[in-house]
């Protein structure tokens, strides 16, 4: 991306005009103007107009966004769905995939999500078993490893591709190659990596994957995208169903056969068309040239924390993402977090909780986490390491 294209990205969110440095994209990225927009004129219509009477352009929004959000993952706009978070949309799916009884295996890779193994609770009380895929040399999932675990019981595999608490890319299109080769249900969380890595739903080989609007999609909080193989629909059946997504047909209510089956019909019409202009907008940008800004930015930080006496960088993996974990010598993470934020620069802080078998597993009790983005310069690298400077002393 050249000079002229980032300062035009800045120039069209406002967090970048207020003196912020903003490093917590992994947490919640800041949205442009026209996202905001977006919001707000969908609420302007439903203020003039209407809420229900409004309802049928926002409705137009909304598969526009659907749309959107297809072109971005190289899926079809009905294998697509939208809900309040990352959390909701894996939670839905992965219960719909139930019953689960005694004996039934779900492999996870070490770096599972902490929300994704809280939903794994009730088919734990049911009898399934939730077993760790071990990792290779470089601490990612290991595909070969993963192979020698299967048996007729294994009912799901799932993978975190991008976890919270660093900046591993954990290798999701060889895990799906070895799902698909034994007709294994295979869910990704997808939740650090749409926005911010090329996602191809075609070549990754997954039956579900969910992703959150608010991190590098630069969308409103209270979104999320629920991408639903069409041929796995059959093995899903939600709880949660209304007149949308089991409507009335001669024979009763049924459910849909799309991705809709997991949506309802109310819906916030603005927070949905906030999501759809930032899906738009990066479709404009191309994840590509997003992806490449990331890792070279990313390059840059990294080299100037390992220059600072203190620090201690937590990767994992060969491939790294533009999430960088790190602890800073007498410094919690929380802390940390927080004097940062006094100086107006944010960077996000996890504790156990956010990955608990990883953190168990290296010992860690809470990193500080800086994630970057393609609106970060230069100058917000050199505020940032001044800063850490400056508490390190």
């Amino acid at each position: 991306m050249s000079p002229l294209a980032i300062q035009q990205l800045r120039k069209a969110t406002p967090g970048c005009q207020s003196g912020l440095v903003h490093f917590n994209h992994a947490g919640a990225s800041l949205p442009s103007q026209a996202t905001l927009d977006a919001i707000f004129d969908q609420l302007q219509r439903e203020a003039r107009d209407g809420p229900m009477e409004a309802g049928e352009h926002g409705a137009v929004l909304v598969e526009r966004a659907r749309r959107a959000a297809g072109q971005l993952l190289n899926a079809p706009a009905s294998s697509m769905a939208f809900a309040s978070s990352g959390s909701t949309a894996w939670s839905m799916a992965f219960q719909a995939l139930g019953p689960w009884k005694t004996g039934d295996r779900i492999l996870v890779g070490r770096h599972e999500w902490g929300g994704n193994l809280a939903s794994m609770a009730l088919a734990v009380q049911a009898g399934a078993r939730v077993e760790i895929i071990p990792c290779d040399a470089t601490g990612a999932v290991c595909p070969v490893a993963l192979e020698s675990m299967l048996d007729a019981n294994v009912k799901l595999i799932d993978l975190t591709w991008l976890p919270a608490n660093g900046g591993l890319i954990n290798p999701a299109q060889a895990i799906g190659a070895v799902a698909r080769r034994h007709a294994i249900p295979y869910f990704i969380d997808a939740g650090q990596a749409v926005g911010q890595v090329p996602v191809d739903v075609q070549a990754l080989q997954c039956d579900v994957l969910k992703s959150a609007g608010r991190k590098h999609l630069r969308g409103p909080r209270g979104t999320a995208l629920l991408y639903v193989r069409p041929d796995f629909l059959q093995h899903l059946a939600p709880a949660q169903r209304d007149v949308l997504s089991a409507p009335w047909t001669a024979e009763g209510f049924d459910l849909r056969n799309d991705a809709r089956r997991f949506e309802t019909s109310e819906v916030s019409f603005a927070l949905l068309a906030g999501l759809g202009n930032a899906l738009q907008e990066i479709n404009r940008l191309g994840i590509e040239r997003v992806w490449e800004r990331v890792s070279q930015t990313r390059a840059r930080i990294r080299e100037a924390l390992l220059q600072i006496s203190g620090i201690t960088l937590h990767d994992l993996g060969t491939t790294h993402s533009g999430l960088i974990a790190f602890n800073l010598a007498g410094w919690d993470s929380f802390e940390l977090k927080r004097r940062l934020g006094l100086k107006r620069i944010n960077i996000g802080a996890n504790g156990v909780a956010y990955t608990p078998l990883d953190m168990q597993a290296r010992g860690l009790a809470s990193i500080a986490r800086i994630s970057v983005s393609p609106l970060n310069t230069d100058d917000d690298i050199e505020l940032l390491t001044k800063a850490l400077r400056e508490l390190n002393d």
